[in-house]
């Protein structure tokens, strides 16, 4: 289709938009590269382990590869869906995510290769719960926006992606890594890159909060579809959670199930606390709140 006009050549850009706003941050925090940090130290903390404590952090690893590579397969066509209604600050941000997302899965093949000893057969540690959210609902949300770009698709996607895929099971595995390596003062490159990510992973949620926001004060008639699809995913992120505990008798480096269970269900409240108040509210005062949690 032919453009008729362009956004910097007739209106200009709004920097006072919160999508704006994230990639002002991302621009500054979000240039590091995972070939640069040192895993030296990384390598002989690795090899002073135990069988269990491998086991489990290959576990966290190779459900954080598959879970990286995932959005970075299917991330494309929400980008062009915002880029089709012409929403171009939000365009702008979010071709940071692409980005963002390659960087990480390029960093945590990059401890498989270097660290853990190059495995490749770690499909086994996807469990059923993984499958249904990452194999299935994660690619099944975002590619329905390839022949509906409805609102209440994109907030489907966006629940699945930004809500359930980063809000809580990214956040509760970061959580996870950092009780284990800090509390040991283990593999600081894994630490070094984790809180790297966990930063970019933090504008990608607040995008999403954003996006969703939006929508709901857009359409007020579409909460339903958004907790629906909250609801219907939160028990396989439940469950991925439980089954990383399962295999274990005595759970490497003394961590509770309970703990991560709560984190996460923590995670989730707070987030649709935050969608809740949208209902109703004013575009202006979705910009105004963004702009004050970015």
């Amino acid at each position: 289709m032919p453009h008729k006009n362009f956004v910097t050549t007739t209106r200009g850009l709004n920097r006072d938009l919160p999508p704006m706003r994230l990639y002002e941050k991302a621009k500054k925090l979000g240039i590091w590269n995972p070939s640069e940090i040192d895993l030296t130290q990384d390598k002989s903390d690795w090899s002073n382990l135990n069988d269990q404590e491998k086991d489990m952090i290959l576990r966290l690893t190779a459900m954080f590869a598959a879970g990286e590579e995932a959005v970075t397969l299917d991330l494309l066509p929400l980008i062009m869906v915002i880029a089709k209604e012409g929403r171009l600050e939000e365009e702008m941000f979010l071709t940071t995510f692409l980005f963002e997302e390659a960087k990480h899965t390029d960093f945590f093949r990059r401890i498989l290769d270097e660290v853990t000893g190059g495995q490749t057969d770690l499909a086994h540690y996807h469990s059923d719960n993984y499958h249904t959210l990452f194999y299935e609902a994660l690619p099944e949300a975002l590619s329905a926006l390839e022949k509906d770009a409805s609102p209440a698709a994109q907030i489907r996607a966006s629940v699945t992606y930004n809500m359930v895929v980063e809000g809580v099971l990214a956040e509760t595995g970061y959580h996870a890594f950092f009780t284990m390596l800090e509390r040991n003062d283990l593999m600081p490159g894994l630490r070094k890159g984790i809180a790297l990510l966990k930063l970019d992973e933090s504008r990608h949620i607040a995008y999403g909060i954003y996006l969703l926001s939006r929508l709901v004060a857009e359409h007020p008639d579409l909460w339903d579809a958004l907790e629906t699809q909250m609801n219907s995913l939160l028990p396989a992120a439940v469950g991925v959670i439980g089954d990383a505990f399962s295999p274990y008798e005595i759970v490497p480096f003394d961590l509770k199930e309970e703990d991560f269970i709560e984190y996460a269900m923590d995670q989730f409240s707070k987030r649709f606390a935050r969608l809740e108040k949208a209902r109703g509210a004013l575009l202006d005062e979705i910009n105004r709140v963004a702009n004050a949690n970015d």
